[in-house]
């Protein structure tokens, strides 16, 4: 460096040196396939609550539970993260991203109590995504009332 003030294109030169490829068709097939797969696996689920004769409405609740306890069990073993980074956004479908997010949160602050420490910041990512989720879909929502489309 000769004492000169670096500009943004040998920035951007230096970044896109030294930054690896990013596979994205290799990135996308394997979200697919994870995303899939979890997919199928909780429908699987499904069915054979209802072939055992139960109610619909109870069969999603208890898939919908299956998903959340597994997905906060394997994050609190570590297996989840290393799940999600091979698998990405497959496995962060809105059920188990939202597991995630809170078993991470509850683990990183377990050690200033039950109630200060996990309960309290459980909800600190999962609240931003509640929060923005009902504001986009509020605003969204009122689009489609204005352009007639509802």
């Amino acid at each position: 460096m000769n004492g000169k003030p670096q500009t943004d294109a040998h920035y951007d030169q230096l970044v896109q040196r030294y930054t690896p490829p990013r596979p994205i068709a290799k990135n996308c097939a394997l979200a697919f396939l994870s995303g899939g797969l979890l997919t199928a696996a909780a429908e699987a689920l499904r069915r054979w609550l209802l072939a055992r004769d139960m109610a619909e409405d109870a069969a999603g609740g208890v898939v919908v539970f299956a998903v959340i306890a597994l997905t906060s069990l394997l994050t609190g073993l570590g297996v989840y993260d290393r799940l999600g980074q091979v698998c990405g956004a497959g496995l962060a479908v809105p059920i188990s991203g939202f597991a995630n997010s809170m078993t991470s949160a509850a683990l990183e602050f377990k050690s200033e109590g039950l109630v200060l420490g996990t309960g309290c910041n459980a909800f600190r990512l999962a609240g931003a995504v509640i929060v923005f989720g009902i504001g986009s879909a509020g605003l969204l929502a009122t689009l489609a009332l204005m352009l007639n489309l509802v």
